[in-house]
């Protein structure tokens, strides 16, 4: 939720003339040590943040999130500021992410220095300041602040001296007393290194580093106690510019119970290569989740990959496999259980390409989301390509042996029998699966995209097996292939057969996930599609069946190939980078359906302040799960009278190109992709009702009641 309107007031009557700014949640007022003060002097000044309860703003490191508070100051000639002093924040851990935050009120201090010859008499200090404040949502707050100040004879504290100086006392002390050194722990394991920080001074109870910001590394939140007298910590520190950092800056920070004010320092420490004599170096790991959690996390990856096997977008693929269990049962069980095992390794090998890909983007300072290739151009056309290869294959329009090319390789792949078929179906069955959300993947995949490289590995994998699962187990149990069909000339019919949901889907890649990509140049791909068919049915029927004239054959396939390619792909749709579709500021409406507008957080924040009910769908074309949703359960006249009845705003979330602000989204609702549908009560101070990936009617309209009371 985000403001867009604040409330000045002015305060009269007052020695100092104050102005408050009141913004959703947080009041921001400039207040002053004294009232009036000599040309030459330092005044302290401070920013008083107060914010309702439950809602923080930032640090000057928010940390995972948030934003540092900013002010610009609009001072007279002969008054400067210095920079903002901190007091030692708050650590707050919200759904595995770490931000250092201020609850309640706090006074950001700020010296300013009066020249020697400044002119006597009342000056005008103003300032701009931003914000971010936050309960479950978070909102971008600006507001004009200023006070006066006396320039005299003589310095007269203010009435709110004391509220600065209380601040004051909570600044982190120099921190040459604290005896603090840091040290590498071991050795990088790619882009992350474990860090020491070891200090002398303080209590024997809690104790912690809080990093300030930098450019080119992060210090993640996690922290490792491995000693308490001297205090002795372990951070995980990740690399995000060319080098590895050679000095660390922050406040460390004990206090002996949690009754007490922590004793902080601020300390800026060179990092040595090396623990130093005397020090015992604790044994590196990695921050992240709790045992507990990582365990029903990996509990639910695993079930969210087997609801995978059953998903509207993999079913093409299985029943390819289903053919192969056939066909493979009139072999050895000793080769049936081979090919299971090769199928699941192709599937795990698979979900590891992924992996990688997720965790590449997170070191690159990306956010990643599951089903993110879909919003790669070339992803979708090479898959819309190779869906259509292995659909052609099927209908038997032309046959590759060894050494055709890799395209025609990997439609055979995906057809045959045998080893490599198996683990091409695994690759192929994963390639179709990211488009879905199953339910309680959304979860598991949300958990995993803030976690450490190892855990997201180790999420992945777990789908993989989920998926890779039933066959796995059928494959084992050789007497259950009884209940298959016997072998014989329907299984080449079967075979045909198959390539009709194959082409199904290489349509809904081209058109429907393409369309958001191309726009109306997606004729174009339609266009090579059908020379790249004629190209491989002259190949299969005059190359390979044929006796005559192959040579010429073969060139004329050549030439299809090559002129659909570059006069096509190239030129008219340009695949590689066709630029971002144009939606639009509204989104398309169905006749008669629901008036969806385009969503936005500010959107979001318009119509709760109106008090009204808020629903939101963020969904993509690409997403199966999302199209079955909108046909079955959002998209239905009893959702449609209820909106209406409600006068509810419906906002409609593309996430087809994966943007950003979307991404971030989810992530904020512990999700890694769409389906996500969101329910807000005409009560703005209640968070939004999240829904299950997969609805029914029932659900979406008790929903709506709920939140229409």
């Amino acid at each position: 939720m985000r403001c867009l309107r604040f409330v000045v007031l002015l305060l009269l009557g007052l020695n100092a003339s104050l102005t408050v700014a009141l913004a959703a949640h947080t009041q921001t007022r400039l207040i002053l040590a004294a009232d009036s003060a000599r040309a030459g002097d330092t005044v302290m000044a401070g920013l008083h943040l107060k914010m309702d309860p439950k809602w923080h703003t930032y640090w000057r490191n928010p940390g995972a999130a948030g934003a540092a508070t900013g002010i610009r100051w609009q001072l007279p000639a002969g008054i400067t500021a210095g920079a903002i002093q901190w007091p030692v924040p708050e650590k707050f851990d919200f759904s595995g992410l770490t931000t250092y935050v201020y609850h309640d009120d706090v006074v950001l201090l700020v010296p300013l220095k009066l020249a020697p010859d400044l002119a006597a008499g009342p000056k005008e200090l103003k300032a701009k300041v931003d914000w971010i404040e936050c309960e479950l949502q978070c909102i971008p707050g600006k507001a004009g602040v200023q006070a006066t100040l006396n320039i005299g004879t003589d310095t007269k504290p203010s009435a709110d001296a004391a509220l600065i100086e209380k601040f004051r006392g909570r600044l982190p002390l120099p921190g040459g007393a604290a005896g603090a050194r840091a040290w590498w722990d071991a050795a990088a394991t790619g882009e992350s290194r474990a860090l020491v920080i070891e200090w002398s001074a303080g209590g024997a109870g809690e104790a912690d580093f809080f990093p300030y910001e930098s450019d080119n590394f992060e210090v993640l939140g996690a922290t490792a106690v491995l000693g308490k007298t001297p205090v002795r910590l372990r951070k995980d520190v990740k690399k995000t510019g060319d080098a590895w950092p050679v000095e660390i800056s922050g406040v460390a920070l004990s206090r002996e119970d949690a009754g007490k004010a922590p004793l902080a320092y601020e300390v800026k420490l060179p990092i040595a290569s090396t623990p130093p004599a005397g020090a015992v170096a604790g044994s590196t790991g990695s921050g992240g989740a709790s045992p507990r959690s990582l365990g029903i996390m990996l509990l639910f990856a695993f079930i969210g990959g087997l609801i995978l096997n059953i998903m509207p977008c993999v079913l093409p693929v299985i029943a390819l496999k289903v053919l192969g269990f056939v066909q493979q049962s009139r072999e050895s069980p000793a080769v049936v259980r081979k090919h299971g095992v090769i199928y699941a390794v192709g599937v795990l090998a698979s979900f590891l390409v992924l992996a990688g890909v997720v965790v590449g983007v997170q070191q690159a300072g990306k956010l990643a989301s599951w089903g993110m290739q879909f919003g790669n151009p070339t992803f979708v056309v090479a898959m819309t390509v190779l869906v259509t290869l292995v659909a052609l294959n099927l209908f038997g329009v032309f046959e590759v042996i060894l050494g055709g090319g890799a395209m025609g390789a990997a439609s055979e792949l995906a057809s045959k029998e045998g080893g490599a078929g198996a683990f091409f179906n695994g690759v192929l069955a994963t390639a179709l699966a990211t488009p879905c959300t199953a339910p309680f993947l959304g979860a598991a995949l949300g958990f995993a995209f803030s976690q450490p490289p190892m855990i997201v590995v180790l999420m992945f994998l777990t789908v993989g097996l989920g998926l890779a699962a039933p066959y796995v187990v059928l494959s084992w149990n050789p007497a259950w292939m009884k209940f298959l069909p016997k072998p014989g000339a329907w299984m080449e019919k079967f075979k045909i057969a198959m390539g009709f949901p194959m082409l199904a889907t290489a349509a809904w890649l081209g058109f429907d996930v393409g369309a958001a990509h191309f726009g109306k140049k997606v004729f174009w791909l339609g266009v090579f599609l059908v020379v790249l068919a004629l190209a491989v049915w002259v190949w299969g029927e005059f190359v390979q069946r044929g006796r005559r004239r192959q040579g010429l054959a073969r060139g004329i396939a050549l030439l299809l190939v090559a002129g659909g390619y570059f006069g096509i792909l190239e030129q008219q749709l340009h695949w590689r980078s066709p630029g971002r579709a144009d939606t639009g500021s509204t989104v398309e409406r169905a006749p008669g359906g629901i008036a969806w507008q385009k969503w936005s957080a500010d959107a979001v924040a318009n119509a709760r302040a109106e008090g009204r009910v808020v629903f939101v769908d963020f969904t993509a074309d690409w997403c199966v799960t999302c199209q079955a949703n909108k046909k079955i359960s959002i998209e239905i006249p009893s959702v449609q009278a209820k909106l209406k009845e409600l006068n509810a705003v419906a906002l409609l979330g593309d996430y087809t190109l994966t943007p950003d602000d979307i991404t971030q989204e989810l992530r904020n609702f512990g999700r890694a992709g769409v389906p996500l549908v969101l329910v807000y009560s005409r009560d703005a101070s209640k968070p939004p009702e999240v829904l299950p990936e997969l609805l029914t009617p029932g659900i979406v309209l008790g929903a709506l009641e709920r939140a229409g009371k």
